[in-house]
């Protein structure tokens, strides 16, 4: 299964999921002389991140609105970043937060696990219950595909409903960790962990160990850390075995915007990656 891979790059490579959520003035100087049109200046800083960080990254994250924002072209760029990490054989999330009824799902399903957007994980919205996610679960048992499901997230206002303290004492994000680990049970590999995973973020590390209490199948993506204030040492206290992959985008691709050519590009992305690396590295 699909998380098989993923916890074995954790093992190998360590938890760094790279966040290609580009912005266009992120892209330097030397890329827009070189290229002409939008898509292919997105698409050759991707690459450029990707081939810098393949060798310390577990994984890639991209953030679809950063593509929609752009238009056909930032799609068009889209579309070839998961293509070429495909050709690479390296792990991809779609992050596209989708919750819809199940009819609506399965097109979803098939847009993001299939054709030119085809990626490894994608991200799902679990407010609507199993119907909105259900239409997965075939390409998880035969598409070799995951899903990460919104648990419990890192945005201020989380609080709002995700704390909520449900009738049976839990709040709602414990109820809903144990529901996506009840759709999961069926779609867990050799690792011991599920293709259905959860989004989970590392501001408190008590709450994450609620949930990992209460799913021990669960294998996590963990939004929160570097520029929304997630430390290593956070991590660390959350963490003790890899179970999870923790992403940083503009910790890490918002740097690069100063490079003056390729080369400059490629160090300080690498720079980067090892400088979390070493942060979330166990002593």
């Amino acid at each position: 299964m699909i998380v098989d891979k993923l916890h074995d790059e954790v093992v190998s490579k360590g938890m760094i999921c790279v966040g290609l959520d580009i912005r266009m003035d992120y892209i330097p100087e030397f890329i827009i002389k070189k290229h002409s049109t939008k898509s292919e200046r997105i698409f050759a800083f991707n690459r450029l991140a990707i081939d810098a960080a393949r060798d310390r990254a577990a994984c890639f994250k991209l953030q679809i609105a950063c593509y929609e924002a752009e238009g056909i072209e930032g799609l068009k760029a889209y579309g070839k970043t998961l293509d070429y990490l495909r050709g690479k054989d390296l792990i991809s999330i779609a992050d596209v937060k989708r919750g819809d009824i199940s009819s609506t799902a399965g097109l979803y399903a098939k847009a993001h696990f299939s054709g030119e957007f085809e990626a490894d994980f994608m991200t799902v919205n679990p407010y609507m219950g199993e119907d909105a996610i259900s239409p997965y679960y075939d390409y998880v048992k035969n598409k070799n595909k995951g899903l990460f499901v919104l648990v419990k997230t890192s945005n201020p206002s989380a609080v709002d409903f995700q704390e909520r303290i449900l009738s049976g004492g839990n709040p709602l994000y414990i109820e809903t960790a144990k529901k996506v680990g009840e759709w999961g049970a069926g779609f867990i590999g050799k690792s011991g962990y599920s293709s259905i995973g959860g989004v989970v973020g590392i501001k408190n590390t008590r709450e994450f160990h609620e949930v990992r209490k209460a799913c021990p199948g669960m294998f996590f993506l963990v939004p929160g850390y570097g520029a929304q204030g997630g430390t290593g040492k956070d991590i660390k206290e959350a963490i003790s075995d890899p179970c999870a992959v923790v992403n940083s985008s503009r910790g890490i691709i918002a740097h690069a915007g100063n490079a003056g050519n390729e080369s400059d590009f490629m160090d300080i992305i690498s720079e980067r990656v090892e400088k979390m690396g070493k942060d979330l590295a166990y002593e």
